[in-house]
């Protein structure tokens, strides 16, 4: 029998056992568990407990409405109790929604309370310290004697096995040691309906610089009182929501004291059949003001998750106040394989033909975050330092003493935990494993770190239809030759237009914190003419990136560029460019300005792009500013303007784009996204520097002929060079569904598309060369996309549509292939 997760080394005493009901043998869960000596608890999913105490244990009682109280004395030498309890014949059922239920009527109050009871909307101003522990362990007790031994043969005289050693390895580490473990201590406010976390320090085991993702990790909500309660970053309907009685099944389990204040037991279901599509769980309600003093709530799906929120009562403003959380990851039960912090997990099969497998280390592990509160200041008016930071951490946070964290731990560290410590960094030492994790990072933005210089692995390989293959070499200097200066560039060969290209450019840094660069560059190299790209943008890495295969209509630029780059505004990431550029088309094209036809132009530009995120959360680290929470609307702006005659400039005309995305995640785990774009280009403009809304069609007589891979937010059913503007507007809707499992190894996931866009083009005389049309009329596709079918293989289909539809049926649509590549990371 698995033992309960949290057991303390320091605890004297301990009761274990499960809860059944005698007439069906089934687990009851919820059930409370009262000690002699006042200690209470409730029983899990699973109707097991396990109580722990500094004083002896004598006996305890244990009860369920509906059912017989029994009082069980604790025996000398017995650890675990299997407590069977007999229905009443005027037991409580199950309700459903119904005025008269007296579960509906408590949630009904506790939610027309909430906001009277809410700390953060009761209390203008309050601050708090907290004391996090996190860690990924295995239970010695639970492990199975079996894992470190594997079947050789079968014989009629018996099995034979010989020892695993991996697993065996597995058995003895966790004995003495956590697979992982961090701490951390945070200061709290609260003021103008703004909470911020400072990290006054913070430690991880085998890493003398922390990993900031895992910092600001988000396991379980601030607050129960949220509308959507956040478990492992994935938000669920909150049981007190507004709309919770239309989500949830109540039921009135029980009355308990806690902190002397009489208390209502509410079990909530979630009333959707499958376990893994909500919440289910206790809330205990004061029976005076309603507001929750105590919270358990829990997921049962590929993982288990269970989540506890405990309250401390304050007379002087009557409110419950929280003191305590603890989170906790175990195992489910499916056929799928996830992967947490990086490592991955097996499960067994929940179907009926799936095999079960012999037990593997990972079956054991558990994740545990334990929070403390104290120090705690109610109505103290204190004063935000950078409240746009939802999180900052301390510049020495890392370099904390012992007698620091001794001074704030609420329990003496024990020898596991110790050990965790010293093990880890004596492992990380000898392999290296800092060095290890910060390859893995750069990796994941494209980057293979060598010495003191990174290498850009998107710059290696790709093609395209005018150099053919591109082979290259770039990247940039890195942190071990200088963390304030920096030398980037590349160099490549086209294969088919047999021209070498390349850039070389040096920055300094300006603003550590703001990650502020000055920087010049020199670029020969060339550009597919009319694209629109957001200077701030960054681009996920790819190490192949399928539309360019088909452009064949680029232009040449030498450019001398300077530029500024800054987070220094809040929520924004911006770039300063000042550019003076050769440019010459490599395609049969002429631009007429002023009765001269020119094949060949000189610009000179000046350019800025803002990327702004008002409404996502921002970590402050000692070295940078990063995205912890990425909320939308996002928006993003550039204005680029010619120089008069600076420099010989030769034509004169402004440029301002636009782009804004939205995302919104459904608690059912589907996904619409939306994408609005628009650019708007004044003056004399040539057809290299104008809009072409990202064709990604190629023109061939037959639809197979025409299959080439998709791109992200590309027309797909738009010839490349049909259609040209210097005012556009681009509309995207996308919404994606679930992955539908159709065999073992086949998932595909559908998405359903439709893009939208209109334009007009000034002077369409000036531009000689190339035929093309405008987009007066519009133009509009929707398609199909089923992605990731199998291996990361996937299929779209899109149809082209309204006013700009070709007299060809067969013309109007486009077959193409989709690839999702994953890293593992």
């Amino acid at each position: 029998m698995l033992f309960f997760f949290t057991l303390s080394l320091q605890a004297q005493f301990q009761i274990n056992g499960i809860v059944k009901e005698s007439a069906s043998n089934q687990a009851l869960a919820f059930a409370t568990i009262t000690t002699n000596n006042g200690i209470n608890s409730i029983t899990d999913v699973d109707g097991k407990f396990a109580v722990i105490s500094k004083t002896p244990i004598t006996f305890f009682t244990v009860s369920y409405i509906g059912y017989t109280k029994i009082k069980t004395d604790v025996q000398k030498n017995t650890g675990f109790y299997t407590i069977s309890l007999t229905q009443k014949t005027d037991h409580l059922n199950e309700v459903v929604i119904n005025p008269e239920n007296a579960a509906l009527s408590i949630i009904t109050k506790t939610i027309a309370l909430k906001d009277n009871n809410n700390p953060q909307k009761r209390l203008p101003h309050f601050a708090y310290k907290t004391y996090n522990k996190l860690i990924v362990s295995a239970n010695p007790d639970s492990i199975s004697g079996q894992i470190d031994s594997i079947i050789v043969r079968r014989t009629k005289k018996g099995i034979y096995y010989k020892i695993d050693s991996t697993n065996y390895k597995f058995k003895n580490t966790v004995n003495t040691r956590h697979l992982f473990q961090t701490e951390k201590i945070s200061q709290f406010q609260f003021t103008d309906n703004t909470l911020k976390e400072t990290i006054l320090g913070t430690k991880m085991a085998g890493l003398k610089q922390p990993l900031y993702e895992i910092l600001s990790f988000n396991l379980q909500s601030f607050s129960i009182y949220d509308t959507k309660y956040e478990l492992f970053e994935t938000k669920y309907i909150s049981p007190i929501a507004d709309n919770a009685p239309e989500e949830y099944h109540y039921k009135l389990l029980d009355t308990v004291t806690i902190n002397g204040r009489n208390s209502y037991m509410v079990y909530f279901k979630n009333k959707k059949k499958s376990k893994s599509k909500g919440l289910e769980g206790v809330l205990y309600i004061d029976q005076n003001s309603y507001a929750v003093a105590k919270a358990t709530l829990r997921i049962r799906g590929l993982l288990n998750i269970t989540s506890n929120h405990e309250f401390e009562y304050f007379p002087e403003e009557n409110i419950w106040f929280p003191v305590h959380k603890n989170f906790r990851i175990i195992k489910g039960k499916n056929d799928d394989d996830i992967r947490i912090f990086g490592g991955t997990i097996q499960f067994d099969g929940d179907v009926d033909d799936f095999k079960s497998r012999k037990k593997q280390p990972s079956d054991y592990i558990y994740l545990r975050s334990e929070s403390h509160n104290f120090d705690i200041e109610k109505n103290k008016n204190t004063v935000l330092k950078n409240p746009y930071f939802a999180v900052e951490i301390e510049q020495n946070a890392f370099d904390k003493e012992e007698s620091f964290w001794n001074s704030y731990r609420k329990d003496s560290i024990d020898i596991r935990s110790k050990k965790t410590y010293s093990e880890l960094d004596s492992i990380a030492l000898r392999k290296k494993i800092a060095s290890r994790v910060r390859l893995g990072k750069k990796i994941i933005n494209g980057y293979l770190p060598i010495g003191f210089f990174d290498m850009d692995l998107r710059k290696i390989f790709s093609y395209n239809n005018y150099e053919g293959f591109r082979l290259g070499l770039g990247g940039v200097t890195n942190e071990r030759l200088s963390k304030n200066f920096r030398i980037e560039g590349y160099y490549a060969y086209g294969t088919k237009d047999g021209t070498f290209k390349g850039s070389i450019g040096a920055a300094v840094r300006m603003d550590k914190e703001a990650n502020s660069w000055l920087g010049f560059a020199y670029t020969d190299d060339v550009r597919e003419i009319a694209s629109t790209t957001f200077s701030t943008e960054k681009k996920p890495f790819k190490i192949y990136d399928p539309r360019p295969i088909n452009i064949s209509t680029f232009y040449n630029y030498v450019s001398w560029k300077s530029y500024f780059e800054t987070k220094k505004i809040p929520k924004t990431e911006s770039i300063w460019e000042l550019t003076h550029s050769e440019i010459e088309p490599k395609f049969d094209y002429a631009f007429l300005h002023k009765e001269k036809l020119y094949t060949a132009y000189t610009m000179t530009t000046a350019m800025v792009s803002i990327q702004w995120s008002p409404f996502s959360d921002f970590m402050q680290t000692p070295t940078d500013r990063i995205e912890t929470e990425k909320r939308f609307p996002k928006f993003s702006f550039q204005y680029s303007q010619t120089l008069g005659r600076l420099w010989g400039n030769d034509f004169n005309f402004s440029k301002f784009d636009f782009k804004t995305e939205y995302e919104k995640k459904y608690l059912n785990g589907q996904k619409t996204s939306l994408l609005f774009q628009a650019g708007y280009a004044l003056g004399d403009v040539p057809l290299t520097h104008l809009y072409n809304t990202s064709p990604n069609n190629i023109t061939k007589e037959n639809i197979l002929k025409r299959i080439t891979f998709g791109g992200k937010n590309s027309f797909e059913t738009m010839f490349f060079n049909e259609f040209f503007s210097n005012k556009y507007a681009f509309f995207q809707f996308k919404h994606a569904f679930n992955r539908v499992t159709l065999f073992q190894k086949v998932k595909p996931s559908l998405v359903l598309v439709t893009r939208a866009a209109w334009g007009n083009l000034d002077h369409p005389e000036q531009h000689a060369g190339l035929d093309f049309k405008t987009l007066n009329d519009g133009f509009f596709e929707s398609g199909i996309e089923l992605n990731q079918i199998f291996n990361g293989l996937g299929l779209t289909t899109f149809f082209r549509y309204g006013p700009n539809q070709l007299p060809r049926f067969e013309d109007n649509i486009a077959i193409k292939l989709s690839y999702v590549l994953n890293l593992g990371f």
